[in-house]
């Protein structure tokens, strides 16, 4: 695993459809948590950039998840702009010239994560959108040319990143979403719409080095309690 601080993997998505919502949860779970992502949801709500400058007075470090796809030079100014605001990842989800925009332009602070296949995807999904390959292929595939473009990391499943880490150099990043506890409610009704998905200690055993979860903390009666047994199953699959 590379070198992070073990509090810090934990990443709690704040999936929720108001700005108020974001920081009550946020003020609930306290010093349990100090990594957040804000995503799509938010954006399209008043306050979203208030919201990540909030995170940051608040020494929070904020994860800015908007998969960034667009020509190159838009991208590369979206990512300019951004890391003026402090954030210490973004997502690009495009080809090679947006990826390599988005590298040039991120600045020293931020690091630029590349999405290789959604966790929502399957194998028929793939299919669908007309991708011969495999998942891991793909996900493999995208790996490298996000690295050759000059990103810090990627995006994936906790089911790749074993295969990842077994091909990619130990710099790399990889932030892992889909991360269900073994007795989450979620995981018993079918997971929702993530269906790539894997406890925190497997994730972290396979080589993640952050973990991203969201409704298994934000729907818990007890969210401060639920993060907190996460946290532990972090610093034990760390030890």
């Amino acid at each position: 695993m590379n070198p992070i601080p073990t509090a810090e993997r934990l990443i709690v998505a704040l999936d929720l459809p108001e700005v108020p919502a974001a920081q009550a949860l946020v003020n609930g779970l306290g010093d349990a948590v100090s990594f957040y992502k804000i995503g799509m949801e938010l954006c399209m709500a008043p306050g979203f950039f208030d919201l990540l400058d909030w995170l940051r007075s608040r020494d929070k470090k904020v994860f800015v998840d908007l998969k960034f796809f667009d020509i190159p030079e838009t991208v590369a100014r979206a990512v300019a702009r951004l890391s003026e605001r402090g954030a210490q990842f973004c997502t690009v989800h495009g080809n090679q010239a947006i990826m390599q925009a988005a590298a040039r332009a991120k600045g020293n602070g931020m690091k630029v994560l590349a999405v290789t296949a959604l966790t929502s995807l399957d194998r028929g999904d793939l299919d669908d959108l007309g991708f011969q390959c495999d998942v891991e292929a793909l996900v493999l595939s995208r790996a490298r040319r996000a690295l050759a473009a000059g990103c810090d990391g990627v995006v994936s499943s906790g089911l790749e990143v074993e295969r990842l880490r077994q091909e990619a150099p130990r710099e790399l990043i990889v932030v892992t979403p889909g991360i269900r506890p073994v007795d989450n409610d979620v995981v018993s009704e079918g997971g929702g719409d993530q269906k790539r998905v894997m406890t925190p200690s497997r994730a972290l055993g396979a080589g993640a080095d952050y973990l991203v979860v969201g409704r298994p903390i934000r729907d818990a009666a007890d969210p401060r309690a639920a993060a907190l047994t996460i946290q532990t199953e972090i610093a034990l699959a760390c030890a």
